[in-house]
């Protein structure tokens, strides 16, 4: 039953009464009512008002091929008249699930060539560090269990994915971060550097943390390093140069397993497949979600290598069974609109449009959004971007988290007539748009977003 055969009045009540939202104030729901969407077509959404609204954040880091494709629609009808469900345990497997797993074996960096299949960013975070954890005992090495991750990340939600989040909302009053998990620095440059510290200087210093953890507590006890190549929820980070490459050849000097957490950033955004090869990293294991079906089935793929993957099985020849799987694992809807997701990808070349449009995004927002005192700092690659917003920009000075001025920003841009993140922790406003956006939507976004900062700030 859709929207249209209810009263607007009764879904805000519906949910007001009965939803709990993910990620949202409850008190400001219960107060103000949802933001109810109707509908979307292409880059748009619509609202329950029928007005259009500029999708700027392709629902959430995922909707790359832009809303509404029929041939999804057709994709999933066909799928579902041809086998619905079933599972991957025992060995079980189907068609869609199989030639999804070779196909993205092609797609992924040379050495990925291990495929297994989850239904979130979390799950698929959640899997690698069972992985690592189990792939360590089975080499006789069960002490080396720590995992390496850092402040202003962001891997998930769930207990394990939430514990490598660096970010202290999703662990005050969670009783978390659980396990052996240790957070290093954020390499955010801009607002973590010393004074007259050059960026080469900035991660010297970080790769001498970590270096300096590792002596503290043994290689021998630290399993894997995780890291986001550019940090998503956490502020739009790019790293400075050489950072990934330091920090990789410390992990690897010292026996300690890397993983790409790309579940942002893959699938195109950047311009790329994946961001890892032009950051020079080369991961054990790579987590990915969210664009591997634009968002329109739950569906994450955790790749690996030959030579984890012979641990793995290694294991299971001892233990007679690889005993970790989710119901949904290798769902073969999920796989079929995933395979639909690739093809349309590939064929309209939407990596090359979003390095194309990406870069005149960047380049717009930097033109018209850096004059403004109240705007520090524009970062991002591709499809992502994230516009810094400081109480005085020429002295560097930061917002005070408690007038949630990113918030703020966001609402009033939800009036103007787009869709834009705000990234409270940081006050920063993140853009991440389908892939398939066009140079002058760039401009009426930026237009909008701009009136939304004037609005705020200058008021």
């Amino acid at each position: 039953m859709t929207l249209a055969s209810h009263s607007t009045t009764a879904a805000i009540t519906a949910d007001v009464n009965h939803y709990i939202h993910p990620a949202s104030s409850i008190d400001a729901v219960q107060l103000h009512g949802p933001k109810m969407v109707a509908g979307a077509h292409g880059n748009y959404i619509s609202d329950a008002q029928g007005r259009q609204v500029l999708d700027g954040t392709a629902g959430l880091w995922c909707v790359n091929i832009g809303h509404g494709r029929e041939e999804i629609s057709e994709t999933l009808a066909q799928a579902a008249r041809e086998l619905d469900y079933f599972h991957s345990f025992s060995g079980m497997s189907n068609a869609k699930s199989a030639m999804l797993a070779q196909k993205l074996s092609e797609l992924s960096p040379d050495h990925l060539t291990r495929v297994y299949f989850g239904s979130s960013g979390s799950d698929a975070n959640d899997t690698i560090l069972k992985m690592v954890w189990h792939y360590n005992n089975i080499l006789g090495r069960p002490q080396k269990k720590k995992i390496l991750s850092r402040w202003q990340a962001y891997h998930g939600t769930s207990i394990t994915a939430a514990s490598l989040t660096g970010l202290p909302a999703f662990h005050e009053w969670f009783d978390l971060p659980l396990g052996p998990i240790h957070h290093l620095s954020s390499p955010h440059y801009y607002l973590q550097a010393q004074e007259g510290e050059s960026e080469a200087a900035f991660v010297d210093r970080l790769v001498a943390e970590a270096a300096q953890y590792i002596e503290q507590e043994g290689a021998d006890t630290i399993a894997a390093f995780i890291g986001e190549p550019i940090m998503g929820a956490g502020g739009v980070i790019m790293p400075p140069e050489g950072y990934w490459p330091k920090m990789q050849a410390l992990m690897r000097d010292n026996d300690i397993l890397v993983i790409a957490d790309e579940v942002i950033s893959g699938y195109g955004r950047t311009g790329d497949w994946f961001a890892s090869p032009a950051m020079g990293i080369k991961p054990d294991f790579m987590a990915t979600a969210k664009g591997l079906t634009s968002g329109i089935f739950p569906m994450s793929a955790v790749f690996t290598t030959e030579e984890v993957f012979a641990v793995l099985r290694e294991g299971s020849r001892k233990l007679g069974n690889f005993a970790h799987g989710y119901t949904y694992s290798g769902h073969p809807l999920g796989a079929a609109v995933a395979l639909t997701n690739l093809a349309i990808m590939e064929r309209e070349n939407l990596c090359a449009q979003a390095a194309e449009v990406g870069a005149y995004l960047q380049q717009q927002l930097a033109e018209r959004l850096l004059p403004h005192p109240n705007v520090g700092e524009i970062r991002g690659t591709g499809m992502v971007a994230a516009v810094q917003l400081m109480e005085d920009a020429a002295a560097k000075r930061p917002y005070a988290l408690s007038k949630k001025i990113a918030i703020a920003v966001s609402e009033k841009a939800w009036e103007e007539g787009v869709t834009l993140r705000p990234l409270a922790g940081v006050n920063a406003i993140a853009i991440s748009p389908p892939l398939t956006l066009t140079k002058p939507e760039v401009d009426t976004m930026i237009s909008m977003l701009q009136r939304a900062i004037v609005a705020v700030v200058d008021a």
